[in-house]
């Protein structure tokens, strides 16, 4: 469906075909063609920044990352407003998924405007909202914020330009060294990246190769290493950087030899101090991207210029590359970013809340950190939903808010409850060995959390008594039944003693 021109009152046009640049409203003033973020000049701002956390709330987190954010504001023409999209497939997808939707929190947010005209956006690179980026994706699409109290249309921050900056993708400044949490699982791949942000070219860290599952913060370092490397007062002076997905390598090549500037686009690239590609993984069976990337790799390096890569796999690993791009991805440093600990977790989640400036109870981060495991960004982004819902509707976090707002996010991860599983939470929680669990041993530091484990699995579990009794060092089945039953009185008269079996209930439940 093709957008159309659409007209008003004698005051006034609006080009929504994205080829009449800005956008005028009926009175004939200039409305910036942006969102809210657009230092709050365009009139319903306020307007637009509530429907955006309804969407949100509505769609889901991932969602609305993936094709809603990316919605700025245009101009009102009488009882129609415009949305500017930057791509034409974009605009398409939401034309056609949430076109309707759209209309009708308009409608229901502002009484007058009857029509939502999605539109191309008049100028691409101004109108776009730049992406933040994280790990996982690629750099076109859509990412979260490290730090938002409420993530979308408020939360506008203005890219890094560098050079060749039509070439490549622009540099978040969220994701700086300083945003990144340090622990054992990512500590290596911290120090080598901040040792070639500060030395760039140095031997035996050309290239830079930083490997590791979705979501542990791939992106985020090689963002924080051209965030360091381009600073007006670093120490040399800043250098040229050039990041950009593997995938956007592959489009940019493709391009430029259908429009028959593959010269230029080898010259682009070459002339640049530091050349980053991020998920390299997507170049496997691209036979001659893999070639053209193989070529400039050795120009660049030949030339002392840095590289750093990104991938989910280590070079020895990623079956489908040619050997000798493979071998030289490997000749430099290769830092592998482990699954994170719950330590960890915990320490983002706090550090995300911190930033947020809502009060999240350490009992609800504990949750969150032992219910996502294994991705930090999904992690972000369920306290990010969290913290929107707790100041949309101005209610306190709590483990039952939270079970309610993040309902699907934690169904995704529930799983079928084991008692080894049992047993070993409920000895991380109350920190006694696993083997106690099944020990003879009667002490009340030990029998106490034994009885939990007990509790908790004739509450979780099918598991019949005899059963759970021997799981527990083959213990009678009046012994569970009695630990059952001195948990529950336990419960009733120690309130912090029910909230510590209650969380272990909540992180357990499937």
């Amino acid at each position: 469906m093709s957008t159309t021109m659409m007209g008003g009152s004698p005051g006034g046009v609006m080009v929504a075909d994205g080829q009449g640049g800005m956008a005028l409203d009926r009175s004939g003033g200039d409305l910036q063609a942006r969102g809210p973020e657009a230092r709050g000049g365009h009139p319903f701002a306020a307007h637009w920044a509530r429907i955006c956390a309804r969407l949100q709330l509505e769609v889901g987190e991932v969602e609305y990352r993936t094709w809603l954010r990316q919605m700025t504001l245009g101009a009102v023409d009488q009882d129609e407003i415009t949305l500017y999209l930057p791509t034409r497939f974009l605009r398409d997808w939401v034309r056609s998924q949430y076109g309707d939707r759209l209309g009708a929190l308009w409608n229901a947010e502002v009484a007058e405007i009857r029509r939502v005209e999605l539109a191309l956006a008049p100028d691409h690179s101004a109108n776009a909202r730049p992406e933040p980026p994280e790990d996982g994706m690629t750099a076109s699409e859509p990412r979260p914020a490290m730090a938002a109290s409420l993530p979308g249309p408020s939360s506008a921050f203005t890219p890094v330009v560098e050079k060749n900056s039509d070439l490549a993708a622009p540099l978040d400044p969220r994701f700086s060294f300083d945003g990144f949490v340090v622990g054992k699982p990512n500590e290596f791949a911290y120090a080598c990246a901040r040792r070639v942000a500060e030395r760039p070219s140095s031997p035996g860290f050309n290239p830079l190769f930083l490997y590791g599952g979705v979501g542990l913060g791939k992106t985020h370092l090689m963002h924080a290493v051209g965030l360091e490397l381009t600073r007006p007062d670093r120490s040399g002076g800043a250098v040229s950087v050039a990041y950009m997905s593997a995938e956007k390598f592959m489009y940019r090549f493709i391009a430029a030899i259908r429009s028959q500037q593959t010269m230029e686009f080898k010259e682009q690239l070459r002339s640049v101090d530091v050349l980053m590609i991020d998920d390299l993984q997507f170049l496997i069976g691209k036979d001659n991207t893999q070639e053209e990337f193989f070529h400039t790799f050795n120009a660049l390096v030949d030339a002392g210029k840095q590289i750093v890569v990104s991938a989910d796999k280590s070079p020895s690993d990623l079956s489908g590359l040619e050997d000798r791009l493979r071998t030289r991805l490997g000749c430099g440093m290769v830092a592998d970013i482990h699954a994170t600990t719950f330590e960890l977790r915990i320490s983002i989640l706090e550090a995300k809340a911190q930033a947020s400036g809502v009060a999240v109870p350490p009992k609800v981060l504990e949750f969150l950190a032992h219910k996502i495991t294994t991705n930090v960004r999904e992690l972000e982004g369920a306290l990010n939903r969290l913290i929107a819902h707790a100041n949309l509707f101005g209610r306190p976090v709590t483990l039952e808010a939270t079970q309610e707002v993040l309902h699907d996010i934690l169904k995704a991860h529930d799983r079928r409850v084991t008692i080894e599983e049992i047993q070993r939470k409920v000895s991380e929680h109350w920190n006694i060995r696993l083997t106690d669990m099944s020990s003879a041993r009667r002490a009340r530091a030990v029998a106490r959390p034994r009885q939990v484990a007990m509790y908790l699995s004739k509450q979780l579990t099918s598991r019949s008594l005899p059963e759970i009794g021997r799981k527990f060092g083959n213990r009678d089945h009046t012994t569970v039944m009695h630990a059952v039953s001195r948990v529950q009185e336990l419960m009733t008269t120690d309130s912090a003693f029910a909230e510590d079996v209650e969380l272990l209930r909540r992180m357990l439940e499937s």
